[in-house]
């Protein structure tokens, strides 16, 4: 189990749930921020964009919402968490190590040779649910999840994390169907829709918008929120839950970077390295001298 130096996350015995309050959540999120800065820098290599844009989402479900074991990732009943984006691999990372899957010490071995944590997911790695590569595959993937858990009679839920970029894929809208038709309750997407892909806005490349309309269109609930408040983020997680007859979406809308002010909307840190200087800049922004 890792050691928590601020804020060290609850488990209930009930339903084996982290339970931390929205303070503590925003203060985790802004931990894994820092994981993310260090871990990318040390590497040399990797997306701190999209990593810093999902964290406020990520930190709500692994330290609040999602059931999940760090001493048995594959327990039967765990709920399962797809990160579609498979890039932002090191937020993910960060969220498993502070939750307890492994030592917070390897996360400095990002994107080495034999290491556990490569640039994109392994289900090599403890917690990890999908092997990432090709962005648009993580929604279908989520959906045999879901399905899988229909078949079996489990009550756990399906988290998928997408990007906004991904959403360009037809694959990403042949799933959206799919999920619809089985009327799949028990599976929430969510769009992280920070604007920005590889080569530049998504408004300059593929306008999404309006990109709630285009999911009810395919018969999904949609809540839309800022994906950087928790309060939001966990209201609507509440919401997806008791939704009942078929599949939700949370289209939130976030800032790409956020947290790192030179960072925040920059199309360069999408799948830039910071430098020593940035990340000393970066972690004093962060609140780490």
């Amino acid at each position: 189990m890792s050691n928590h130096s601020e804020v060290s996350p609850k488990m209930t015995s009930a339903r084996n749930r982290f339970d931390l309050s929205t303070a503590e959540l925003q203060e985790v999120a802004r931990k894994l921020r820092r994981h993310v800065i260090t871990m990318i820098a040390t590497a040399g290599s990797g997306h701190p964009g999209g990593s810093l844009s999902a964290a406020d989402i990520i930190a709500a479900l692994y330290f609040k919402v999602m059931r999940h074991d760090p001493d048995n990732p594959q327990w039967p009943e765990r709920d399962r968490f797809i990160l579609s984006k498979g890039h932002a691999a090191p937020i993910l990372y960060a969220a498993l190590a502070e939750a307890g899957y492994f030592p917070v010490a390897e996360l400095s071995t990002l994107r080495k040779l034999d290491s556990r944590l490569q640039g994109h997911t392994d289900r090599m790695t403890p917690g990890v649910e999908m092997s990432a590569g090709s962005l648009g595959l993580g929604l279908s993937f989520a959906i045999g999840v879901a399905l899988a858990a229909r078949l079996d009679s489990r009550n756990y839920r399906t988290f998928a994390l997408l990007s906004d970029g991904e959403c360009e894929e037809g694959q990403t809208w042949e799933a959206a169907l799919s999920a619809a038709h089985f009327r799949l309750d028990n599976l929430t997407a969510m769009v992280d829709c920070n604007g920005i892909q590889l080569s530049g806005r998504t408004c300059d490349i593929i306008s999404l918008e309006p990109v709630a309309q285009k999911w009810r269109g395919f018969g999904w609930h949609v809540i839309d929120i800022d994906g950087h408040d928790i309060d939001q983020i966990l209201a609507a997680l509440l919401k997806a839950e008791t939704t009942k007859g078929g599949p939700t979406v949370i289209t939130a809308r976030t800032v790409k970077g956020k947290g790192v002010s030179f960072m925040e909307n920059n199309v360069e840190f999408h799948g830039k390295a910071p430098t020593r200087e940035e990340a000393e800049k970066a972690l004093k922004e962060l609140g780490q001298a």
